[in-house]
């Protein structure tokens, strides 16, 4: 149990801090992506298509072997991981504020620009408090899809979770046959732990902001 928790957390670790820094570059490139300039829109557009499109392990191995390769250097799993997650993290938390932010009527802006406010006033006190209420359902999906989905780095030799699970599992083999179900067992409840608390928040949040 030790062990599988050490390996429990370094996948919240990758996970969270995948999160915040995808979070905070998806709230750039989701105001970006609301801009009237179609290059800036289209190559922001094309940006996330390339991480919807191609899968999450390619893009793995495209960092983790195809830099070292390229660029000659060394390059940690995890560390790998975390450019790999945070970019994908960006780029499906911009399209969750690019829609939250057109789905709010327009005489919202109209409201806001007859009161004086500046463009950054207007996003301060008007859209973005809006936006964030619309966009949480997403949001907190997009965390627990990232959590699970990080199971996908013990291919490129991070010690996660399963890694450890895998490790105990061949070790007990010989000694019980049930080995793989116990353990595994356990790995799907420890990714329930993590994941259901943040689905009730959402849900918290969601009939708090409703009342």
């Amino acid at each position: 149990m030790q062990r599988l928790m050490g390996g429990l957390l370094i996948t919240v670790r990758i996970a969270f801090i995948s999160l915040a820094v995808g979070c905070a570059l998806g709230i750039l490139l989701g105001l970006v992506r609301t801009s009237r300039w179609k290059i800036v829109r289209f190559a922001c557009r094309l940006y996330l298509e390339v991480f919807r499109i191609i899968p999450i392990l390619v893009w793995l191995f495209i960092v983790y072997f195809g830099a070292t390769g390229v660029f000659d250097i060394h390059l940690d799993g995890e560390v790998a991981a975390l450019i790999v997650f945070s970019l994908w993290g960006a780029a499906e938390m911009s399209d969750l504020v690019r829609g939250a932010l057109e789905s709010l009527p327009k005489h919202q802006i109209e409201s806001g620009r007859a009161l004086g406010l500046s463009f950054w006033g207007l996003y301060r006190y008007v859209l973005i408090p809006q936006a964030v209420r619309r966009m949480l359902p997403g949001a907190m999906n997009l965390a627990t899809r990232m959590i699970k989905t990080t199971s996908l780095v013990v291919l490129i030799g991070v010690i996660d979770v399963v890694k450890v699970g895998q490790q105990i599992i061949e070790l007990s083999l010989l000694k019980t046959p049930t080995a793989s179900f116990w353990i595994y067992g356990l790995i799907f409840l420890l990714y329930f732990i993590v994941c259901y608390p943040l689905s009730r928040l959402s849900k918290k949040l969601e009939d708090r902001w409703d009342n």
